[in-house]
């Protein structure tokens, strides 16, 4: 019997995807829930697990594909055991108790192992009636068969020798002097970024203003507070935290900044949803801080930690970086001086921070070296007059050199 994999939901108004790679090839064993295509949408990467277990049948949608919600990607030819296994489950599901036990006895013997797990139990010569399945469905684990092994149920069988690979023919080294040109096709995600960039540079009348804080008194309370803060909440305690909360305040003050055009009407938002740029394997992308002016400090360090580790993994969903109604981003971790940042569609401003540097600036008279960073907040003249995003930066500015107004709200 075939069951078809199909591109599944995406996410609100996405309503396509590029095939990036097949993880199996035709005539390859998978296991239900295995991943077996990878597909890039224009903000995230996702897997399409194999619905069941069995032997890819064809692949009908190949590498580079640009493939419909719904559509048709490939089929499985599902396994006598595997079917016999749904079987069994689905009369346990109703209460039969004969068919309980069945069902019992065929997931642990006939659900495939996963990969790791298949090369333990080769090498230690075991075989799948050998080890009880603990994963999805009774499938074996690499855990339950060390388990087996650890346990004395097995000993370890001397593997095959392998016939020895043919040597892969030797690259043609480029000639001295030689002018390489190579044509790389840009990603969905990048191309995306490409389209929506330029998009706001054609739209929007983009006007950027500067200042630069003193970040003596931030960099005083973290150093103090610093391991009480990460004993008591589980996270460290970071420096966007204390530019959020600016931002919700000097948002706050000035509406407008946290707004968007839509024809002749300006859409004002009477929440904050922070948008923070973290850099993914694939580019920059944006996650969602939602209702920023509602979290705990302790909250949003534990968000933004969560968002750099999901994008280092690609594990970024849709719903995490749709929307937003501000942003803010760090070219300081790249060791960036001073920038330009560009706006966010729809969005109608956006703050860059930069690299701290300590730099000679005059306190009282006299010259003192301080830890300095540049900031810069590029707006949509459109709506947003030089009054308020000065307003607004020096509202940051003087919320991050005074983080005691983050307290008394002043």
């Amino acid at each position: 019997m075939s069951v078809e994999i199909k591109v599944p939901a995406l996410g609100e108004s996405v309503t396509s995807a590029t095939i990036a790679r097949w993880m199996k090839q035709a005539g390859d064993a998978v296991a239900a829930d295995e991943p077996l295509v990878e597909l890039e949408t224009d903000k995230v990467t996702v897997e399409v697990p194999a619905p069941v277990a069995g032997v890819l049948e064809a692949i009908v949608a190949a590498d580079g594909t640009e493939v419909e919600v719904g559509a048709l990607l490939g089929t499985i030819a599902e396994t006598a055991a595997a079917a016999t296994t749904v079987s069994a489950e689905a009369k346990a599901a109703v209460g039969d108790p004969a068919a309980s036990a069945a069902a019992a006895l065929e997931r642990a013997s006939a659900r495939p192992p996963l990969p790791a797990a298949a090369k333990l139990m080769a090498d230690a010569g075991l075989k799948p009636e050998a080890v009880t399945g603990t994963g999805k469905g009774g499938q074996i684990t690499k855990g339950d068969v060390l388990k087996v092994i650890e346990g004395g149920g097995a000993a370890p069988a001397k593997p095959a020798a392998a016939p020895a690979p043919k040597p892969a023919p030797a690259a043609k080294a480029p000639a001295p002097g030689e002018r390489r040109v190579e044509r790389v096709k840009m990603t969905r995600l990048r191309a995306t970024i490409a389209r929506r960039l330029k998009e706001a540079q054609t739209t929007a009348a983009i006007l950027t203003t500067f200042n630069e804080i003193d970040m003596s008194a931030v960099m005083a309370l973290r150093a103090k507070y610093r391991d009480a803060f990460e004993k008591r909440h589980g996270v460290r305690l970071g420096f966007m935290g204390f530019f959020v909360k600016a931002c919700v305040a000097a948002l706050k003050e000035f509406p407008n900044v946290n707004a968007f055009v839509e024809g002749e009407e300006i859409i004002q938002h009477h929440y904050m949803d922070i948008g923070i740029a973290v850099s993914g394997p694939t580019g920059l992308v944006v996650p969602v801080l939602r209702n920023a002016e509602t979290l705990s400090m302790a909250e949003i360090e534990a968000a933004i930690a969560a968002f750099g580790r999901k994008a280092r993994d690609g594990q970024l969903t849709l719903e995490e970086m749709s929307g937003g109604t501000f942003s803010i981003t760090n070219g300081g971790v790249f060791g960036s001086l001073l920038s330009t940042p560009i706006l966010n569609p729809p969005q109608s401003a956006i703050l860059g921070m930069h690299k701290i540097e300590e730099r000679p600036v005059a306190i009282g008279g006299k010259v003192e070296v301080r830890p300095m960073m540049y900031v810069a907040l590029s707006y949509d003249h459109r709506i947003i007059d030089g009054r308020e995003a000065v307003g607004t930066l020096v509202r940051v500015k003087e919320t991050v050199e005074d983080p005691e107004r983050l307290l008394l709200e002043v």
